[in-house]
């Protein structure tokens, strides 16, 4: 039972059925259970899935959703059981396993096979020229990353990348170490998913994170969920959607797929989730066109402007600045009805119910994902949502505001940390004062700068805190061919990934501690913190013995390798820092607004709200001083005749490129991956018989082209002209320059490919 599978199963022959129109329910609980009992045993499913999110327990490892003050003693959902049995599983990847299996084995296998083989054991190295990882003790790895660091001809030739599930104390200890080295470049996985949320909320509003606390949905009249699924990638999130509907709340979606959780949600702690017909969550379903977004909320805009008295003038005149433009913009013909219905695939009767639903709310909040942030013209949207929100009152107003989801455990705690390639000079500034050092003030390399580093051997170490970097980039092929140019590339990780078969001339894994595990210090048993996606910041504490003991946490990482590649320059108590993680919350306490007092804070079961200007106060540090409106052009994507649209997306049994399964159980999707989903009538138009098997090639305006094969045409009720298909298998369609204006995200959202047959 705990076994992993011995042969990479047969992915390119799904099994289809209709869509479900619910999520959740019995079915959930079972496929929860069944995984966890499978990866962890009867027993340790018991003792683990009861600690997830409790007060005293230990954060999930999933997704960044806030947990309520009361909570369930299952508190967690079926995709947060699935990450909880994948780090606490039974199942062991040793050094045998790596002499069995040569990185050009592992290479060929799916990363389905390479996650499931279990928790990693022991430090590993692939030496130049060689065929395996070799198992090294932690001293020689250290000796190994010094050589390579201390070899460079300048400190911004390495790249540190972060994944969102670094705790705060080995984030702030990561980017410390980085720029005690000299450098900036700390490209992390916020670039490539909600750095378009920063950009925007950061030029509006003064602070690049929602404005809401999960007290605020309860409170809301109206809720807009815009390109987002949270039946798959946050399923919490379906109970506060369910808690603000008893209290009164509308729900409007706005998504090119119609998503199970968001039609009807089963919850299954309790009984009428269990055994009811659960509760229907969506009263507007807007099926927008892939990136069609800015057009509508710009149409609403304009017909809130025209209508009298809707505008809260109050707020607009103490509040905002640039609200003249703003509006003179929205009133010109870029916003007609003719533009808005080409842009959004909507009709008339669709939108003016929309404006109805608002113009009924007092208290509106937006919530939206990376259907809104992967787009070329991404950022320009989120402006207009604040627009639309700024119109209206909704910022620092109870139950109102802007609520971008993050998606990883403490992601949004990591750049608060200070993991950022464009740290602001007040940030450098305190770092200066409390350890004595001066740090680099040159902007360093986001996720895309950096493969371009890599590829043009201006970058030659890279070292990943986390995360799975070759699997989660765009253009796939440019990204491998640019990390097989380093010199050495570092992985901290606990399960293997697609990310250790791609290297550099040396490469190293490093296996550390999980959330889920104990962790012993010498001051004795630690805590880390996190920061969830609505700011609030509390502890986590494992209770499982380790699955090694040759592991080592990322504190003690990042701690050790400070010690070995500054030496005796470095006048950073990174000792202390690794014996007792106190020390290091102090020590952000000093640096970081919104952590005073932090250890004494934390201690509190609930943890605390870090401060928010524009909720707490409608206070709003922009260069202005106020809330700032923007104008700018509608954008939308323009599609040729015979192509399609594409967004990427995550299956059910998936998060992010970590795959649990091969099942995508809420779209019909069973035992297989590589599948399209297209609307029946534009398959019809396009010759594409349901079950057919054809290749995606991307359309891109500079002439460029890229091609994923053999994908499962399914017929599926999508926005007409828009599919669909996961990641990371369709990576590969998106090049390295194809990003969001201002963030440089990638734009995987919205791609234009023709579909040939195989």
């Amino acid at each position: 039972m705990r076994k992993p599978p011995a042969q990479d199963p047969v992915q390119d022959s799904p099994d289809v059925s209709a869509p479900q129109h619910y999520a959740a329910g019995t079915a959930a609980v079972g496929h929860s259970l069944r995984i966890a009992q499978q990866q962890m045993g009867v027993r340790r499913t018991a003792l683990t899935l009861l600690r997830v999110n409790q007060k005293d327990g230990f954060d999930c490892p999933g997704c960044a959703w806030p947990e309520p003050d009361k909570r369930h003693a299952a508190e967690f959902c079926e995709n947060g059981a699935k990450a909880v049995a994948e780090e606490a599983t039974l199942r062991r990847v040793t050094p045998e396993f790596f002499a069995e299996h040569p990185v050009a084995d592992l290479a060929h296998r799916s990363g389905y096979w390479l996650g499931q083989q279990g928790r990693l054991t022991r430090p590993m190295y692939l030496p130049e020229g060689g065929e395996r990882y070799e198992p090294v003790s932690w001293e020689r790895a250290f000796d190994i990353i010094a050589e390579e660091l201390t070899a460079l001809d300048s400190p911004d030739e390495a790249l540190f990348y972060t994944s969102g599930r670094t705790s705060n104390e080995a984030a702030f200890l990561y980017q410390l170490f980085a720029r005690e080295f000299g450098t900036n470049n700390l490209p992390d996985c916020s670039n490539m998913c909600h750095e378009s949320s920063g950009s925007a909320l950061t030029e509006t509003l003064g602070v690049g994170k929602g404005s809401v606390l999960l007290d605020d949905l309860h409170k809301a009249d109206l809720i807009i969920v815009a390109g987002q699924n949270p039946g798959t990638n946050h399923p919490r999130m379906l109970s506060a959607l369910e808690k603000a509907k008893a209290g009164g709340a509308k729900i409007m979606t706005v998504n090119p797929l119609p998503e199970a959780g968001l039609e009807r949600f089963k919850n299954p702690q309790t009984p009428r989730g269990l055994a009811g017909g659960g509760t229907p969550l969506t009263d507007l379903f807007l099926q927008i066109r892939i990136g069609g977004d800015q057009a509508l909320f710009r149409a609403l805009n304009r017909l809130v402007l025209e209508t009298e008295g809707a505008v809260d003038e109050e707020f607009v005149r103490t509040y905002t600045h640039g609200f003249e433009e703003f509006a003179r913009t929205a009133r010109e013909g870029d916003a007609d009805w003719e533009a808005t219905l080409a842009a959004t695939g909507l009709d008339r009767a669709e939108i003016e119910a929309a404006l109805r639903m608002v113009l009924e709310s007092e208290r509106t909040v937006v919530c939206w994902a990376m259907g809104l942030t992967q787009h070329k013209h991404s950022v320009p949207t989120i402006r207009e949502v604040v627009n639309f929100l700024l119109l209206r009152g909704n910022i620092g107003r109870p139950g109102a505001g802007v609520c971008p989801v993050r998606g990883h455990s403490n992601v949004q705690g990591d750049r608060t940390m200070g993991i950022f390639e464009r740290p602001a000079p007040a940030f450098l500034d305190a770092l200066e004062k409390e350890f004595g050092f001066a740090p680099p003030r040159e902007h360093g390399l986001d996720v895309v700068r950096a493969i371009r580093a890599l590829r043009d051997g201006q970058a030659k170490v890279f070292f990943a805190m986390g995360g799975n970097f070759v699997a989660a980039s765009p253009d796939t092929d440019v990204t491998e061919d640019a990390m097989r140019r380093a010199r050495l590339t570092v992985h901290v990780s606990t399960k293997l990934n697609r990310s250790h078969c791609v290297t550099g001339a040396r490469a190293l894994i490093l296996p550390t501690l999980g959330r889920t595990e104990r962790d012993l210090q010498g001051s004795g048993e630690q805590f880390v913190t996190v920061e969830d996606s609505m700011g609030m910041v509390h502890a986590s504490r494992g209770r499982l013995d380790p699955a090694s003991e040759h592991l080592l946490s990322e504190p003690a990482i990042v701690s050790r390798m400070a010690r070995r590649v500054l030496g005796a320059d470095s006048a950073t108590p990174w000792e202390e820092f690794e014996k007792d993680y106190a020390t290091i919350r102090d020590r952000i306490a000093r640096v970081i607004p919104g952590f005073e007092d932090f250890n004494a804070r934390v201690a509190r079961p609930e943890g605390f709200a870090l401060p928010h200007a524009p909720r707490d106060d409608r206070r709003f540090p922009t260069a202005t001083g106020k809330a700032n409106f923007t104008a700018a052009p509608v954008e939308y994507p323009r599609l040729p005749e015979g192509r399609l649209l594409l967004q990427t997306l995550r299956s059910h049994d998936q998060y992010n490129t970590t795959i649990y399964g091969l099942d995508d159980r809420y779209r019909g999707i069973k035992n297989g991956r590589r599948v399209v989903l297209v609307h029946p009538e534009d398959a019809t138009a396009l010759g594409l018989a349901d079950g057919a098997y054809a290749d995606l090639t991307s359309e891109w305006n500079d002439g460029t082209e890229r091609t994923a094969r053999g994908f499962r045409v399914v017929h599926y009720p999508t926005a007409r002209g828009c599919a669909a298909a996961y990641y990371p298998e369709t990576n590969v369609l998106v090049p390295l320059d194809a990003t969001a204006d201002v963030s440089n995200t990638p734009a995987s959202k919205s791609v234009v490919i023709r579909v040939t047959p195989s």
